[in-house]
């Protein structure tokens, strides 16, 4: 269950990057190195901007909800019973 989660948060990073490279910095819309005027042709300047703004704010929501899925799973829910110091014997 742990290596599904763990390709699940690869293939998404992987989507959010992709997502942040495409934005223009200058808030003008998709990048015409991405196929930008296709895409502007279609949804228009505004609607693919907005589009993809949403996109990467749902792709850091899923990105943060399966961290969290994950280090719990991970944990094993011990609450910091490890972190006693070791005693000699």
């Amino acid at each position: 269950m742990l290596t599904t989660l763990t390709v699940l948060i690869a293939l998404v990073c992987i989507l959010l990057i992709g997502a942040v490279l495409i934005q223009n910095p200058k808030g003008g819309g998709v990048d015409a190195t991405f196929g930008g005027s296709a895409a502007n042709q279609m949804f228009g300047a505004a609607k693919s901007a907005d589009f993809i703004e949403k996109a990467t704010w749902y792709l850091a929501i899923a990105l943060f909800v399966l961290c969290v899925i994950t280090a719990v799973m991970a944990g094993g829910g011990t609450g910091g019973a490890d972190l006693t110091p070791l005693q000699s014997q």
